[in-house]
């Protein structure tokens, strides 16, 4: 399989990338079948990829990172997505969650959380997702109600990514009822607060060594400082760093297409039927071909996504494009690699069949598909 050149790395990157997939070689592949079984991973991998420097490397120097910017989150992700190690959740932790104290939190948050999610003592959460409430994010039910200098949070989270490891979760509230999006505030509270529950680990037909919980507050008080940012700014908040949440699920999913395309052209080289190897058969040779060439060409638009994002400019219309079509044609890939496995392809020892039934959630999570068709076709018709 030829490749194209990726310029959008430079040999730095590449050292880094080395790392990455070394420490995933010898930290995860051995366990990863057992955590599987286990619904989590080790907690201990947490602090093992922040002492190599793993989380959150974006994260300032003055707050324990090394304040590189946004392609080696992107490594990190392209090496676990490669890979298929999906209980691996640092994705959510780097990309998403901590961001959000970066640039909106004070300077006493900074200082207090940071320099601990880089370290990998600190695994992060973030609770929007409500049973009544997915991609709608105006449609939340948890609240915040003032009292005096407090707050007192009530209402449930489900589908919540690190939910059993976490130790600090961002809640999504609505601290004014009657002000929709305007009335979204985001609260820091940390595991362990009174009437902070976690729900049981959610059992799901794929993400198997990813814990999943839904979150309950009962009464939960929590100070004025532990508002992130401006009480009625969530949503905005939101909004603003949705882009880089939908390029993480998009690197993930072209990293993922790419492993499985290249493990499938191996098998059907060693695989026979009628006599001969099925890598001889004009079927094969038509299907291959078609999922190397549109691969191709969304490797090409995703790095270049990655660069506009380094630039900055990299705005919502452009994430939810590469959003659609990487997540879309991921599970087109799997689906037609799993096909030319035959029935191994249907047994879970086999990579595919853990990437068949891993990939599904990611035309759902980080806004449906569906959305993303939605803000593309507002842009063109405004």
């Amino acid at each position: 399989m030829s490749a194209i050149p990726r310029t959008v790395y430079e040999e730095e990157h590449e050292l880094f990338r080395s790392s990455v997939k070394k420490f995933l070689e010898t930290e995860a592949a051995p366990y990863h079948a057992q955590w599987e079984k286990d619904g989590q991973v080790d907690r201990a991998l947490w602090l093992k990829a922040g002492e190599q420097g793993f989380l959150s490397p974006s994260v300032k120097e003055e707050y324990g990172g090394v304040g590189v910017d946004f392609r080696y989150n992107a490594i990190v992700d392209e090496e676990c997505g490669r890979s298929g190690f999906t209980g691996i959740g640092w994705g959510l932790h780097s990309d998403i969650a901590v961001p959000y104290i970066e640039r909106y939190g004070s300077e006493e948050q900074k200082q207090k959380y940071l320099p601990k999610c880089v370290s990998g003592e600190i695994v992060m959460a973030i609770a929007m997702t409500e049973p009544a409430a997915g991609s709608d994010l105006q449609g939340i039910k948890t609240t915040a109600v003032k009292d005096g200098d407090d707050y007192i949070i009530n209402g449930s989270k489900t589908f919540i990514t690190n939910g059993q490891h976490a130790d600090l979760v961002i809640v999504v509230a609505k601290t004014d009822p009657t002000a929709g999006a305007k009335g979204i505030s985001l609260f820091l509270l940390e595991a362990g607060t009174p009437g902070f529950e976690k729900g049981k680990n959610l059992e799901k037909i794929g993400l198997k060594a990813q814990d999943t919980s839904e979150l309950f507050f009962q009464d939960v008080r929590v100070s004025k400082d532990q508002l992130l940012g401006e009480e009625g700014m969530g949503f905005i908040y939101m909004m603003q760093d949705l882009p880089q949440e939908r390029l993480n699920v998009s690197i993930i999913a072209i990293a993922n297409a790419e492993s499985i395309l290249e493990q499938t052209v191996s098998y059907v080289k060693e695989r026979n039927a009628f006599g001969k190897s099925i890598a001889t058969f004009q079927n094969t040779q038509f299907k291959l071909a078609e999922l190397e060439t549109q691969v191709s060409v969304a490797r090409v638009f995703l790095d270049r996504c990655l660069e506009l994002h380094i630039e900055h400019k990299f705005d919502s219309v452009m994430a939810a494009k590469a959003k659609l079509m990487t997540t879309d044609l991921q599970c087109k890939v799997i689906d037609e690699c799993l096909q030319l496995h035959g029935g191994y392809g249907f047994m879970w020892e086999y990579p595919v069949a853990r990437a068949f039934a891993d990939s599904r959630v990611q035309r759902i999570y980080a806004g449906t598909n569906e959305v993303m068709k939605l803000i593309i076709g507002r842009d063109l018709l405004k």
